[in-house]
């Protein structure tokens, strides 16, 4: 049975299960009287446990049905929830989403072992007791019993093996396979007899191929048998190797094996429903001809798992009706050409040009999924943090809604991490300091998200110590990265960002958590590579707020378009804050940077072509006025001196790919109307 097909879905639906999980353990933990939390627990457990029985992953079965048990003692009321079961659950999550990870990018279960866990539930339920006892037994369960007989009394059976193509069969053995019949006695403690089948069936077909069973796989399915089938299977397995598979099935009796080498030589024909059984006998063969190890292959080299969105209906039905407007003007583009009219062709490219935007931003609703699939993992990490840290943190999340693009989802998530982890250890005070500056004795996490025009604004915010300007300071002088004087000459601001340089930390003891010399810099360069930013607000002794802004997408922007010299570039327009003109007069040079005063505010100049490299500081061109293009960077803005201007375009965005990746100021390329190539300009990483 291929289950490949089914994977997917698997793989989808699990997470979804242990994200609902994690939140009501969580829930859980905070009020543990709640029997409808623990309810919810098992409903998820008794899901995943059919789920991967189906799927033949017996080790995620298996934890799951030792932890149907113990919540059914807690249902019972046997037993109550205490801080060690709520351990115990939590160490069930994360092997469960170990395992599931471990399946995601290999389709198969990992050898991680667990029976140490299993064993912990067992000892729950067999002493009733929600205390550890000491004395839990790492010892590995019993393995089924395995018993080599001569023959297999059923006759029924027999009649079945004679009506299987034995001219299929013995190609088999030519092949160098061998036929085995197998008969399989479940446990009477057996609760999912059909489940449990499944498992021994998928484990079977790892190896082999089972061409055959008694009862039929129809009843099997429906639990219409009582604790005992037959198989026929064919594999190039021994009679040891055999023994292996089952030895790491649960709720087994015992098995019988007898090798079928005692075929007729003469048998009708087979009939047209074993041609199929046929042609996996002969794709078998050539994969085993075909591997110098004999080792099967067919079955292990399994597709890896691609990553899915799940769409709202309604969006595709938005995507269908679009994409007919669009053949609806391929037709009537094709009956004006045939005319030779070309007096409504104006029309009709407007008219494209509408159904183009309005299918873009269909397409990227589809491509758009919740912050929340991220937010989610976050506060099952702050409870761990906090006791491993003896500290109160209360976790506050907004704004789970917010939408972004799924590439930004996936990427994002570290940053956080690394914020959030950066904040519980250095921000927040220990319970006594919180008490001296008259704080409450929990720290608060502030996480937030919100649209920002074409960006998405995600926060990270604490209530701690706040980021001291003074220590920063001195932390660069005593690592040697700047001198006493130029450290004199920076602002508050400025110093700040000094947090983003290489391995910059002011932890001064190591632990865990921080202090190893990998600094904010991590998250900066993760960031810079979302063509994002990242900005710093912080008062000591109150906290301090990290400000993260995205775009909504990476595949396609509003760009204004840019001459320098000759070649054309662009610019994202979401970063751009206005166009204007100075004079060169006004420039006046500040700590080595060009700025003017605009508006109030010194404006850095930043000379495209100098950065860029197309011209040399000597060979400036001398021009009295200058065309500026300020963009912004968080709170912070800068002009950026252009030849000239085109104007807006929407551009697809390409990788410059593994050869020119990592080009200063460069995010990527865009191919023109013309099939020429404009390199687009990151203003985030001018300044």
């Amino acid at each position: 049975m291929d289950m490949n097909q089914y994977m997917e879905i698997f793989i989808d639906e699990s997470k979804e299960h242990l994200q609902s999980m994690n939140q009501v353990l969580l829930e859980l933990e905070n009020n543990k009287a709640d029997v409808s939390h623990v309810n919810e627990i098992f409903r998820v457990a008794h899901t995943i446990k059919g789920m991967s029985g189906t799927m033949g992953f017996t080790k995620v079965a298996d934890l799951t049905h030792e932890m149907e048990n113990v919540l059914h003692l807690v249902r019972t009321k046997e037993i109550d929830v205490n801080d060690y079961i709520i351990d115990i659950l939590f160490e069930c999550f994360d092997s469960l989403e170990s395992q599931i990870t471990f399946i995601e990018d290999n389709s198969v279960e990992s050898d991680e072992d667990n029976i140490a866990l299993v064993n912990k539930l067992k000892e729950i339920v067999k002493t009733k007791s929600n205390t550890p006892s000491g004395q839990t037994t790492t010892a590995a369960p019993k393995q089924a019993e395995v018993k080599v007989v001569e023959t297999v009394s059923n006759e029924t059976f027999k009649i079945d093996v004679m009506q299987t193509s034995i001219s299929i069969l013995k190609k088999a053995i030519d092949a160098g396979f061998t036929v085995y019949k197998i008969r399989v006695v479940l446990s009477e403690s057996c609760m999912l007899k059909a489940a449990r089948a499944f498992i021994i069936f998928n484990s079977l077909e790892n190896h082999g191929e089972v061409l055959l069973s008694h009862p039929s796989a129809e009843d099997i399915e429906d639990e219409n048998f009582d604790n005992e089938f037959e198989v026929l299977y064919v594999t190039k397995e021994s009679e040891e190797g055999i023994k292996k598979i089952f030895d790491s099935i649960s709720e087994i009796d015992h098995i019988d094996i007898e090798i079928e080498d005692n075929l007729p030589e003469e048998v009708a024909p087979a009939v047209e429903a074993k041609k199929s059984v046929a042609k996996a006998v002969v794709e078998m063969s050539e994969d085993h001809e075909s591997n110098d190890d004999g080792a099967m292959q067919g079955k292990s080299n399994k597709s890896k798992t691609s990553k899915t969105v799940r769409v709202d209906i309604d969006r595709l039905d938005n995507l269908m009706n679009l994409v007919s407007e669009l053949i609806i003007v391929k037709t009537s583009m094709e009956e004006h050409d045939s005319d030779k009219s070309k007096n409504n062709m104006a029309d009709a490219v407007e008219y494209l040009e509408r159904i183009t935007t309005s299918l873009h931003d269909a397409v990227m609703k589809v491509r758009m999924v919740p912050v929340e699939r991220v937010f989610n993992r976050f506060p099952r990490m702050v409870r761990d943090l906090a006791k491993d840290l003896n500290k109160k943190i209360k976790l506050v999340m907004t704004g789970q809604e917010t939408e972004v693009d799924r590439t930004v989802v996936d990427e994002i998530a570290d940053p956080l991490i690394h914020l959030i982890r950066n904040s519980i250890d250095h921000g927040i005070e220990s319970q006594d300091d919180r008490a001296l500056r008259g704080k409450p004795n929990y720290g608060t996490v502030n996480l937030r998200a919100y649209p920002e025009g074409n960006n998405v604004v995600i926060e990270v915010e604490d209530d701690g110590n706040g980021i001291d300007p003074k220590k920063i300071a001195a932390k660069v002088v005593s690592k040697g990265l700047m001198t006493d004087k130029e450290v004199e000459n920076l602002s508050d601001k400025e110093i700040q960002n000094l947090l983003f340089l290489p391995g910059f930390s002011t932890a001064e003891v190591v632990t865990d958590l921080s202090g190893r010399g990998v600094g904010l810099d991590v998250v900066k360069s993760k960031i810079a590579l979302l063509g994002g930013s990242v900005d710093i607000l912080s008062d000591v002794g109150k906290g301090s707020k990290f400000v993260i802004r995205l775009p909504l997408t990476l595949a396609i922007i509003q760009a204004l378009m840019i001459f320098l010299d000759e070649e054309k570039y662009a610019l994202p327009l979401n970063n751009i804050s206005e166009i204007t003109t100075i004079k060169s007069s006004s420039i006046s040079l500040l700590q080595n940077q060009e700025v003017v005063l605009y508006r109030d505010k010194t404006l850095p100049i930043i000379r495209m072509k100098e950065v860029l490299e197309l011209r040399s500081p000597e060979e400036r061109e001398e021009r009295e006025e200058l065309t500026v293009v300020i963009v912004r960077k968080g709170s912070e803005l800068a002009g950026l001196v252009v030849d000239s201007l085109i104007g807006q375009q929407e551009i697809v965005i390409k990788s410059l790919g593994s050869y020119l990746k990592g080009i200063p100021a460069i995010a990527g390329a865009t191919i023109l109307g013309n099939g020429g190539v404009a390199l687009i300009v990151d203003p985030n990483q001018l300044f």
